[in-house]
Formats: structure tokens, sequence, C-alpha cells
């Protein structure tokens, strides 16, 4: 015979072993007298043994009632630690929100959202990675992170993805650079003629320059490759080069105070998404998440969403999509 206890069973069995009087316990219960005496009745039936010894004078438990005692007691506190768990994870006062973003958007964008994020629920646990696209794809499709923030489409069946923005090139130079003599917008061709500081060829950055100078059949060769936008930014401010960077990336080295030059039509753009799972479903910590980084790019106020309007105002081509590492 399946077993099938209710909550409501074992609380009426408790009711009645602390006051051994079905009076006293019907009371407590909110139910009449033949009520409680049929469920326990039902009860015994159940586990197959009598709990309680009746007499018209009292009620005691038997040996079986008194050991079936300690487990009626641990199941209601499990069942109540089980729910208010729940109701913690749904009103967000606990949970963890693990997120992969590229090495611009982890110390930019991300912080500023996460700060954001934890003013509102201080008890839920934020971790962030960073990874360039291919290894972010991983992380998200074995589980490790909940989303990715990525500046590539995984295009993969399992994986879903939604476009934020996109992220729109400029050209950086010293003040006193030759180049910094103008504000106009100019080629990525022609600033070849200065040396150029540029990330490696695994980088997405790097990526979007080779693909736009390919097209132009030309092939890019900086003179110096780093790893770091800091390094980026102090050799152009030496004068030791000029560099292409997206607006995330030059954010992150504006105390420079590089002189900034638009890129020619069609310009260079490095679109950004976001990348999850399509099963399971994000947790409604996860999700949140989400929700306040749609967010943030859809705001009128966001730097994205100002800075991609006049860039498209500026190249009318700037959604080429092409241009994808």
């Amino acid at each position: 015979m399946e077993i099938n206890l209710s909550t409501r069973d074992l609380r009426a069995f408790l009711a009645l072993s602390h006051t051994c009087n079905f009076g006293q316990a019907a009371a407590q219960l909110q139910l009449t007298q033949s009520a409680l005496s049929a469920l326990i009745a039902r009860l015994e039936v159940q586990v197959g043994a009598r709990l309680f010894e009746r007499t018209t004078r009292s009620v005691t438990l038997t040996a079986a009632g008194r050991a079936f005692t300690d487990y009626a007691v641990e199941i209601l506190h499990q069942t109540g630690l089980a729910v208010q768990t729940v109701q913690d994870i749904t009103a967000l006062r606990q949970g963890k929100v693990s997120v992969a973003a590229l090495p611009s958007l982890t110390a930019g964008l991300v912080p500023e959202v996460f700060a954001q994020f934890h003013a509102v629920y201080p008890l839920v646990r934020l971790s962030l990675t960073e990874n360039l696209s291919a290894d972010a794809f991983e992380q998200v499709r074995q589980g490790k992170v909940d989303f990715a923030l990525t500046a590539a489409h995984p295009r993969h069946e399992d994986l879903a993805y939604e476009p934020l923005t996109q992220d729109h090139f400029l050209l950086l130079c010293a003040p006193d650079h030759p180049l910094a003599e103008d504000s106009e917008a100019v080629s990525l061709r022609d600033t070849l003629a200065w040396p150029h500081v540029s990330m490696p060829p695994a980088a997405s950055v790097r990526q979007y320059i080779d693909r736009a100078l390919e097209h132009e059949g030309v092939q890019f060769v900086p003179a110096f490759e780093v790893h770091h936008i800091a390094t980026i930014g102090a050799l152009v401010s030496r004068g030791l080069g000029v560099t292409a960077l997206p607006e995330t990336a030059i954010d992150l080295i504006a105390q420079r105070q590089l002189h900034r030059r638009p890129l020619a039509a069609p310009g260079i753009q490095r679109p950004l998404g976001l990348v999850r799972r399509k099963h399971p479903e994000l947790s409604h910590a996860a999700e949140t998440m989400r929700q306040m980084i749609l967010g943030h790019f859809q705001s009128p106020a966001s730097s994205f969403s100002m800075a991609k309007s006049a860039s498209d105002n500026a190249t009318p081509d700037a959604n080429d999509s092409r241009r994808r590492p």
C-alpha cells in the first residue's frame, strides 16, 4: 500500500500526542472530535500500526506512536525549511547569479549593474568570470555560469542569443599627435601610416579590426600587441602609436584623456549580446539580473544607448552584420 501522508495528518498526530485529549486537540486544529478521530484512524491504517491506546478515560501513545513522534516533528520541520527556502529564492533573499563577460565589460558595465542589483538584493551572491567569447559559450553550456555577455553570436542549437547593442569603434591618439589636429571621421586605412597598438589576434577587438581591413585588401600589422587595455592606453598616451577600440574599452582608459575620432563609414561595430541556455530556464535571481541588464541597454539614460544613437546617425551603415569574429 502506498503511503500518502499530509502535513495535516502529521499536525493532527502531534496535537493529540501533546494533549492526549481528543477534545483539546480537536479545538487546536479547529476540527470536530469525530473528524479528528477519523483522521487518526486513517493515519494508523497508513502506517500499519496503532499509534494511540484509547480508553474511555485516557489517550496515550503506543511504542510505535512514540517512535513516530520524532519523525513527524522532523518531517514538518524540513517541510517548513523547504517552503521557506522557496519563498526566500522567490523574494531574492538568497540565491546566486554567475555571469561570464568580456574583459572590457567586466571592468566597466558589469560592476555597475552588479552594484545596482546588490543594492536591492544584498543577500544574493554574485559571481563574475572574465572570458573571451568562445570560452564564455562553454561556460554557459556546461552550466558553470547563468549567462554570458559576449561580442559574438554563438549560433548553437542549445544556446539562445539576445542582442544588446552595437559597440562602435573609435580611433584614439595622444592629444599632440598629428591625427589629433582634426575631429572629423577618419578612414582606418589612412591611419595605418602611423604605428598602431592593438590586442593579440585571439581578442575580439583585434578580430574586428582584422576583418574590416581584410575587406579593403589590407593586412593589419600593429607595431605593438598587448593583452591589456590599460597598456594600450599607456602606449598611446606616450605617442608610441594610435589605436582603434570599442567604446566599452575606451571607457576603461578615459582618464588618459586621449583624442577621439570617429571612423569613416561604414566604420567598425562590435555587436554585444547576452548568451544563455535555452533549457533549463534561468533561476529567479538570474532572470532578475538578466532583466536588469536588458533594461540598462534600453534606458534612454544609458551611455550605450546614447553612443549608439550618435554613431548610427553618423554612420548609416553601422549595422553591417558581416563583421563578426
